[in-house]
C-alpha cells in the first residue's frame, strides 16, 4: 500500500522498529536523532487520519458489520466518534498538511468559514494545538462580552487575540452553549439495540450521533 505526502518509515543503520518499541543499536548525532523524531511524529499523526478515514469508509459501506469490527479495536467509543467526526468534517482537500489532526479537532465544531480561518492562521503563524485552542476560546469570549482586549499588545501572546477584518462573525451554537454558565450536560442511557438504531439514523443524515441527537432535540423544542 503506497502512501503519499507523509513521512517515510524511519530507516537506516542503528535503528530498529518493533511493534512495541524503538531500539537504538548505534550512537547517533543530535541532528539525526531530531530528524528521526520529526518523522515519527509525522507518522503518528498520519496514522490518526488513516484510522479516521478507515472508520468513515467502514461506517458508510459495511453498516452493521462495521460496528462489530470497531469493537475489536483498543480505542474508546468516544475517541472513535471524534475520529469519524473530524474525518467527515474535513475531506482530504480541506486538510492542512502543516497541521496535526488535533488542530483540526479543535475547530471541528465551528462553521466551515471559521474552520478555514483559524486553521489558516494556525498554519501561517506556526501555532501549537494549545495556542490555537486559546485563540479560539478567547475570540468566543470576546464576542460574548466576557473578555476585553488588553490595552497594550506587549503583555504577552497568551492574552492577545488577533481580530483581523476577515475573521468570521458567526459563533457555532454548540460551542456557545457549552461555554455559557447556565449550560449543563445531559446524559441519556439507551439499550444497545436503541443506540444502534440511533447511530443508523445519524449515518443516514451523514452526521455524528451527538450532532444528530442535538438537532432532533432542538427540533422537538421548536415544535412544542
Amino acid at each position: 500500500m503506497a502512501a503519499t505526502g507523509v513521512a517515510r518509515r524511519p530507516r537506516g543503520s542503528g535503528v530498529q522498529l518493533h511493534k512495541s518499541g524503538l531500539l537504538f543499536t548505534a550512537k547517533h548525532s543530535f541532528s539525526t536523532w531530531e530528524e528521526l523524531g520529526t518523522e515519527l511524529f509525522s507518522l503518528a499523526d498520519s496514522s490518526t487520519w488513516w484510522i479516521a478515514d478507515w472508520l468513515v469508509y467502514g461506517e458508510s459501506v459495511f453498516h452493521d458489520r462495521y460496528e462489530e469490527a470497531i469493537r475489536r479495536t483498543s480505542l474508546s467509543y468516544q475517541t472513535l466518534r471524534n475520529y469519524t467526526w473530524v474525518a467527515r468534517a474535513f475531506p482530504l482537500p480541506r486538510r492542512h498538511q502543516g497541521l496535526s489532526f488535533s488542530h483540526h479537532l479543535e475547530v471541528v465544531a465551528l462553521e466551515q468559514p471559521e474552520q478555514d480561518y483559524w486553521l489558516r492562521k494556525a498554519e501561517e503563524l506556526g501555532w501549537s494545538r494549545n495556542k490555537l485552542r486559546r485563540e479560539v476560546r478567547g475570540s468566543l469570549l470576546m464576542r460574548q462580552g466576557k473578555l476585553t482586549p488588553p490595552e497594550s499588545s506587549t503583555g504577552g501572546e497568551a492574552h492577545t487575540v488577533d481580530r483581523t477584518a476577515d475573521e468570521p462573525t458567526s459563533t457555532p451554537a454548540l460551542l456557545e452553549a457549552a461555554s455559557t454558565p447556565e449550560a449543563r450536560p445531559l446524559k441519556l442511557q439507551f439499550s444497545a439495540e436503541d443506540l444502534a438504531g440511533l447511530e443508523r439514523a445519524a449515518r443516514r443524515d451523514g452526521e455524528p450521533i451527538e450532532t444528530w441527537a442535538a438537532k432532533i432535540v432542538r427540533r422537538a423544542i421548536a415544535c412544542s
